[in-house]
């Protein structure tokens, strides 16, 4: 029977349905189209062009930016008998010369290259042989000198494409990306009418954290004490940090190692696999580690130093929980972390892009965002969604703030004032945004509120003692509940709907989460078109969060860990059998020269001790486990969870 999409994601990858969004990428591009995919680290982006790339004729590149990465994800398809290969310079010249001459041959359908490799173009021998049916651009971001990343390298792409004798199909994915790097993305590879989806950054299985603890190192030995023998990353600002806190932890018992771009090649890369083939438990690194690195059992990601943006923070973090189970994303900071990051952004760390001024400001504004995040009393699920320009609710449960700083707070007389602005604007026949309404309720002197007459309102300043961001937050809440509505024009308005009366006229009354009150600062008033973000009664680089610090942060309700993702905890008396299928994958990894996940990742491991199969029937239906895998690896899986 011929193969199709359904039949090789099962046969191939061991799953029976498609994630969200990933259907749809592989459907656009089955269909011939261009395409634009930011999806969030654990997503499933490369199953999105992996099945393409069975299905078209001819040869797929993907370019990528790492040698792990490659190496990874080649080691993955050859595990599930999909022809690969990769070139970069880690390979010899008569390794280069060999992976030529099968691509050439038609045993190849997956080629990867870095960025720096394609410069050269590839082979003529190789492209007048094989159609490239489709380039598929990994870490897009990469391409845009406004992103996160910006490497020049990616700028060759676009000419290597051009001077194809046909052009491929052109797909980029990414992680992150914000509406202004995507943009750059389309422009820069000249991507043809692309499909283009944006399937959300929200990752439920991750719970995010922010402590602020006086000693750092203190609070980080409690973090790791209470995740031993779990693998995870801690990412320091400096190769100092790094250097000091691996070999302390190594004094220490923990199985710890470290990378950063000072050490020589032959190091890192040693360090790397004891880290990916589980030989060390614990990676500290600088951010040169990480990017595309599969490894899918990472349980933690401590950020020992606040990163200089967003976009870098959430991609970081995103390599926590991969294979879907509940992890841990952790951000130690401290006021000195600003002060070392302006002082990298200005100093530009070798990098001459950085030294342009717009690009020392605008990378000061991303810093400033950053620090917003690590200081807010808000939710920081939200704040990080917000960022994307996702709507998120102002309350997830699943993050330090939420479990710590949030109450439930009675706010029946402030939806009654806020609705009853709202009605006495349109009894006016006006409506206006929601910065305008605030700026209303707390009395501003604007000079377009005198103009309008809007300060002749009886709801003009009756709640000119709560803060700005607060009657935001309550505004939000009242659309999010439905007791408002907000229009879909370019300039969105809010105005009544039937459900209001339940507020202004049954007085009804109604509670949220919202995080405990702040001591106010005097405010700016809102201006109509600003979309805010609020910083929470926090300046930039302050000390003063308003929030508790260090102590209590780092336990998670075990109900919010129930509520978001899937459970990683086993049932009693599976603890037993768990061990011993991780001893098994790891003698297998180490027989077959690949890390354990490419076996089978600890999900698929925790899913045989819930299904106890003892036949080929049974483990087919394991999550991860296709036909492929059936056929290696079924009989002594099935065997030992038999004895046990």
């Amino acid at each position: 029977m011929d193969q199709d999409k359904l039949s090789i994601l099962k046969s191939c990858f061991g799953y029976t349905s498609f994630r969200p969004g990933q259907e749809a990428v592989i459907d656009a591009l089955l269909a011939g189209r261009d395409a634009l995919a930011v999806m969030p680290t654990g997503a499933g982006k490369s199953l999105c062009y992996q099945i393409p790339a069975l299905l078209l004729e001819g040869i797929t590149v993907i370019i990528s930016p790492l040698i792990s990465l490659m190496k990874d994800q080649v080691n993955a398809l050859e595990d599930a008998e999909i022809p690969a290969a990769y070139l970069n310079s880690s390979l010899s010249p008569d390794e280069y010369s060999d992976t030529i001459f099968r691509a050439v041959q038609g045993d190849i359908k997956i080629l990867y290259i870095a960025p720096e490799r394609l410069q050269r173009g590839l082979p003529p021998q190789l492209v007048e042989a094989q159609e490239i049916a489709m380039v598929v651009i990994d870490e897009a971001h990469c391409i845009s000198q406004w992103g996160h990343d910006f490497r020049p390298s990616y700028l060759y792409i676009t000419d290597f494409i051009r001077q194809l004798p046909k052009r491929p199909i052109t797909a980029a994915f990414t992680a992150t990306a914000t509406g202004k790097v995507r943009e750059d993305i389309m422009s820069i590879l000249d991507l043809e009418e692309p499909y283009t989806i944006i399937t959300g950054f929200n990752r439920e299985n991750l719970y995010f954290e922010v402590q602020r603890p006086k000693d750092k190192f203190q609070a980080l030995m409690e973090i790791l004490r209470s995740r031993k023998n779990k693998s995870g990353i801690i990412y320091c600002s400096t190769r100092k940090s790094v250097e000091e806190i691996s070999r302390t932890l190594s004094d220490r018992g923990f199985a710890a190692t470290r990378y950063h771009a000072g050490l020589d090649d032959g190091e890192r890369h040693r360090n790397q696999d004891d880290f990916i083939y589980d030989r060390k438990t614990i990676m500290v690194a600088t951010n040169a580690f990480g990017m595309g690195i599969d490894k899918s059992n990472v349980s933690f990601v401590i950020h020992y130093n606040m990163p200089k943006n967003i976009e870098s923070y959430y991609q970081e973090a995103g390599r926590a929980g991969r294979d879907g189970e509940a992890a841990d994303c952790i951000l130690l900071y401290s006021p000195q972390d600003v002060r070392i990051n302006q002082f990298l952004i200005h100093n530009g760390q070798d990098d001459e892009a950085e030294k342009d001024e717009a690009r020392i400001e605008h990378n000061l504004e991303l810093l400033k965002a950053m620090t917003f995040y690590a200081t807010s009393p808000d939710c920081l699920r939200s704040r990080l969604l917000g960022y994307f320009g996702e709507t998120a609710p102002h309350y997830c449960g699943n993050c330090s703030n939420c479990n710590t700083v949030f109450e439930d707070i009675d706010i029946t007389i402030p939806a009654q004032k806020i609705i009853s602005c709202v009605y006495r604007i349109e009894q006016q026949g006006r409506r206006f945004g929601k910065a305008m309404i605030v700026n209303i309720l707390r009395g501003s002197k604007l000079e377009k509120i005198k103009t309008l007459a809007l300060d002749k309102l009886s709801t003009y300043g009756i709640m000119a003692d709560m803060d700005a961001h607060r009657i935001r937050t309550m505004l939000d809440y009242l659309v999010e509940q439905k007791y408002l509505a907000v229009s879909a024009d370019e300039y969105p308005v809010v105005y009544l709907v039937p459900k209001s009366k339940e507020i202004i006229v049954e007085k009804q009354p109604l509670s949220m989460k919202l995080p405990k009150e702040q001591k106010r600062k005097t405010e700016q008033p809102l201006r109509e078109e600003e979309t805010y973000t609020g910083t929470a009664g926090t300046g930039f680089g302050s000390d003063e969060s308003g929030r508790t610090s260090g102590a209590g942060l780092g336990r998670r309700s075990q109900s919010a860990r129930s509520d978001y993702g899937p459970s990683s905890a086993l049932e009693p008396g599976d603890e037993g059998l768990f061990t011993r299928l991780k001893e098994l994958r790891t003698r297998l990894a180490q027989e077959a020269h690949v890390p354990p996940y490419i076996i089978f990742s600890d999900a698929s491991l925790r899913d045989m001790c819930r299904k106890r199969p003892v036949n080929r029937e049974q483990f087919l239906q394991v999550s991860g486990v296709g036909s492929v895998k059936l056929d290696k690896y079924g009989e002594v899986f099935i065997s030992l969870i038999a004895d046990t």
